[in-house]
């Protein structure tokens, strides 16, 4: 059935005339069809006769149709996203318990921020101040040549706070036993820390200064170790109690974002990750991933049919700004890029054409078409390939 295009005769009437065949080209043909969710406009400038009422002319080369537009060919990276509800706050609480012996004497408010070498709680009228490490200290350390990953806690806080502690023997240091030294022989590995005579005397030091007895000897109870300062959350305890009760829920002092991803898209989300974070108030910033979580969380009512399914926990590390600054917690979104093609080739989605032999072409402006190759398809634009196709091609598409 031929092609027909229906051409005004007045204001009240229309006449439907026969399209004009053009002999068959000996290059390949392409037909024009609907796609799926692109609707696309009529682009072609083909010749058609013009009636008057009496007189037939050659009608004139056509402008591009209303609806549809030139734009260029663009050279730029795109991207798939996927977008994941999140909440903006200070990061999943920990519970903090005392050790040792004593009474609880002081706790600090809620919402206060405690640094390195800044008293955490007191016990016995005494500061436990905080010290930044992996591990917590779990025995004295008061016998010279005391080796250990924790004797190099000590090292390091005193190090950062300002005091002297003198030279470090290297790893592979072999440590004999004297009189003076009850300690067995050992040898120094790689992140030990070895009790010197430098490192008691700056214990001492930081003792007189922190206001407790200066014996250059430190108790496991004596200090606080977290991995970093800390915003505490809540307080448990109160005056009174016994030192190794449960004090507190703490947490980081910076603000994060934390997203429950479940499996199937947690598999696309890596360690390091630029993502984009939705506020509230519609505004945007910007922040990267700093962990997937290994364990597995069943959600909330999995159990039976049509349970929602099991969970990771990603953290995402955003800065802090005027725009975080008044949020203490929120809910937000979140959108990662799943896969991200650089420096290619993209156009509108609307310039794809189907092809009567299968897959897609664009119109170039003024000219012919040109089949091409579909990449990633992101936020309306479609990545391309094709002979003769560069950035800053005019092709047509609607508009």
């Amino acid at each position: 059935m031929p092609l027909t295009r229906t051409v005004p005769q007045s204001d009240t009437e229309t006449q439907v005339i026969p399209r004009v065949e053009a002999p068959p080209a000996p290059r390949r043909r392409y037909l024009r069809v609907m796609i799926p969710a692109v609707v696309l406009a009529a682009v072609t400038t083909a010749a058609v006769v013009a009636w008057s009422g009496r007189n037939a002319g050659p009608a004139p080369t056509a402008d591009e149709p209303t609806g549809v537009r030139s734009v260029a060919v663009v050279k730029q990276d795109i991207s798939t996203s996927q977008s994941l509800p999140g909440t903006l706050g200070f990061g999943a609480a920990r519970l903090l318990k005392g050790s040792g012996s004593g009474t609880v004497t002081w706790l600090p408010a809620q919402g206060a921020s405690v640094r390195r070498g800044q008293q955490l709680y007191r016990v016995d009228d005494r500061p436990v101040p905080l010290f930044y490490g992996g591990m917590p200290l779990f025995r004295p350390l008061h016998d010279l040549d005391t080796v250990g990953r924790d004797v190099r806690i000590v090292v390091d806080n005193l190090r950062a706070l300002g005091y002297d502690v003198g030279d470090q023997p290297k790893p592979g240091t072999r440590l004999t036993r004297t009189p003076s030294t009850p300690t067995p022989a050992r040898t120094v590995a790689r992140g030990d820390g070895v009790l010197t005579t430098a490192l008691r005397d700056a214990v001492k030091r930081w003792q007189n200064d922190l206001g407790v007895p200066a014996t250059g000897a430190i108790e496991p109870g004596d200090v606080v170790v977290l991995v970093g300062a800390v915003r505490v959350d809540s307080v448990a305890a109160q005056p009174g109690d016994g030192a190794d009760a449960t004090l507190m829920s703490v947490t980081q002092t910076s603000k994060v974002v934390t997203v429950q991803a479940g499996i199937s898209d947690a598999g696309s989300i890596e360690q390091g990750d630029a993502v984009t974070v939705h506020l509230p108030d519609e505004s945007t910033i910007n922040g990267r991933v700093t962990a997937v979580g290994q364990a597995v969380q069943a959600a909330e009512g999995e159990a039976g049919a049509g349970g929602a399914p099991p969970t990771v926990t990603v953290t995402i590390a955003v800065k802090n700004s005027a725009a975080t600054a008044r949020i203490s917690l929120a809910d937000v979104r979140v959108d990662f890029a799943a896969e991200t093609h650089k420096d290619v080739l993209v156009v509108p989605v609307g310039a794809l054409l189907a092809l009567s032999e299968g897959g897609y072409g664009v119109q170039i402006s003024g000219g012919g078409l040109v089949a091409v190759e579909t990449g990633l398809f992101a936020q309306g634009l479609v990545e391309v390939e094709g002979d003769g196709l560069d950035a800053g091609t005019m092709v047509v598409t609607t508009s």
